[in-house]
């Protein structure tokens, strides 16, 4: 679930596969694509939609990918799937079957506050910070 920048929106993923956007606080469902491609979102958790459709290979499934989270500077992506693995990706990356993820050569964590690095050949990222767990 995600709000847009100003938080006039919500973005959800429904166990159908399908990426709702609806208004806050009204709960009425947004249907105009060009509408929903003018906002800007505040956080994106989202496996669905066209700013992610780089994420899908040819031969996936619905469910192979599971999770996705942009990181705080909005210029990636890294997701987790069924196979164990956790890809980083230019965000947006909207070209079907391409694969943009590198290779990840090395993950840190913080001692006190939850935060993960991905460190691939071109690119280091802060993915998730202060988590609590």
């Amino acid at each position: 679930m995600d709000f847009s920048a100003d938080s006039s929106y919500l973005q959800v993923s429904t166990g159908s596969y399908k990426r709702q956007v609806y208004e806050v606080p009204s709960g009425k469902q947004l249907v105009d694509q060009a509408m929903i491609d003018r906002i800007t979102w505040a956080t994106w958790t989202s496996v669905l939609g066209d700013e992610v459709i780089g994420i899908w290979s040819r031969h996936a499934e619905k469910a192979d990918v599971n999770c996705a989270c942009v990181s705080h500077s909005g210029i990636n992506l890294v997701t987790g799937d069924d196979f164990g693995m956790v890809k980083l990706f230019d965000f947006p990356c909207p070209e079907k079957f391409v694969r943009t993820c590198f290779c990840i050569i090395a993950t840190r964590t913080t001692v006190d506050i939850m935060v993960l690095y991905c460190f691939s050949r071109r690119h280091m990222t802060e993915i998730f910070s202060s988590l609590n767990l």
